[in-house]
């Protein structure tokens, strides 16, 4: 298939079967997808209680959500550009950088309103560069962020090699372990329901958001249909760093201190949430709903894990094969079709070369 890039408007647009199923048969796996979801918190919850009798205290529930915010943040951008049939696996490293950026400037005497100001818009610059490497000079997203996820955490320990960076202000500090007042949620999380609703209405229900659908099903078509595909993946990778940033701000202040490991590894979270969420790896479907409910059966088993007694690499297990069920179950009849279509594709191939052997 022609690459987008060597095409112009007025060209035909590249023939070839449609990358996803219909429109109705979508909407059904995913309405189906997040019903299943549904099925998994409960029992997730149901696991919880049998094996703490705290399990269903609203303090506890203060005490997922802490886990999960700032990762679930960072899910919400990572979201659309999957959709678009992209990958950024650099969010943990944006995140960790970030945060160093903003104690480094607040060290040397900048008030932290701006230093923080700052860290989110390095975040953005961060992305910016992930978007130009992916967009313009046309890399695959996956070596582009895998390069981005190693380089962005060793700037991070160049600046910060092995101090801590603390003494912010108590009332910020604050935010990271006490609830909103007359609540047991956190500030993290109700940052994350804010985003989420934002996210929902620009994703299903704008131009904007079927214009990324568009993308992710067929760039191509989409690109011929009148869609910027660059300019739209590039700034969702800008919007990416943004939040990025943001969650570097929040992990930094709820910790009190900064380090160059922040969230090391918490990129494998940010993935699952998307993919466990209904997200389809090859681009093209999914929905914000599913994401908050992936959000909710992490946070959940995590902390029912835990209160098992469960040892931490045990848990890496589980969330890892949650990540790989979340690519094949969804996704099980696109592989199917793409095995068929490479068998069917030998076959003929083999068929040829007997009928000009037999000629000859």
């Amino acid at each position: 298939m022609a690459d987008i890039d060597d095409l112009k408007p007025g060209d035909e647009a590249p023939s070839g079967p449609p990358r996803h199923q219909t429109l109705r048969s979508g909407l059904g796996l995913v309405l189906r997808w997040e019903a299943l979801l549904v099925v998994l918190l409960g029992v997730t919850i149901a696991y919880g209680a049998s094996v703490s009798p705290y399990f269903l205290e609203s303090t506890n529930l203060f005490y997922i959500c802490l886990n999960v915010g700032e990762v679930a943040i960072m899910a919400l951008p990572l979201t659309l550009i999957v959709i678009t049939g992209e990958i950024d696996l650099s969010v943990a490293s944006m995140l960790g950088l970030c945060g160093v950026a903003m104690a480094e400037l607040f060290k040397h005497g900048w008030p932290i309103w701006p230093a923080m100001i700052a860290a989110v818009a390095l975040g953005a610059v961060l992305g910016a560069f992930n978007g130009f490497l992916v967009t313009r000079v046309g890399l695959p997203s996956l070596a582009v962020t895998i390069g981005t996820l190693t380089l962005y955490r060793g700037i991070a320990q160049g600046i910060l090699p092995t101090d801590t960076i603390g003494g912010f202000p108590a009332h910020l500090t604050n935010i990271g372990v006490v609830p909103i007042p007359g609540t047991h949620i956190l500030y993290s999380i109700a940052f994350f329901g804010a985003l989420a609703i934002l996210f929902g209405v620009v994703l299903h229900a704008t131009p904007l958001g079927r214009s990324i659908f568009a993308i992710g099903a067929n760039q191509e078509a989409a690109f011929f249909a009148g869609v910027r595909v660059k300019r739209i993946k590039f700034w969702l990778y800008v919007l990416c760093g943004m939040l990025c940033g943001f969650a570097g701000v929040l992990w930094t202040l709820r910790f009190a201190s900064a380090r160059y490991d922040a969230a090391i590894g918490q990129e494998l979270y940010v993935v699952t949430i998307v993919l466990l969420g209904g997200i389809s790896i090859f681009g093209g479907r999914g929905t914000i709903l599913g994401v908050v409910l992936a959000v909710a059966v992490l946070g959940t088993l995590q902390t029912a894990l835990t209160a098992d007694l469960v040892p931490a690499q045990d848990q890496q297990i589980v969330v890892g094969a949650l990540l790989l069920a979340s690519v094949i179950v969804p996704n099980a009849s696109d592989l199917y079709r793409r095995v068929r279509d490479r068998v069917r594709s030998a076959e003929a191939r083999h068929r040829a070369s007997a009928v000009q052997a037999e000629s000859r």
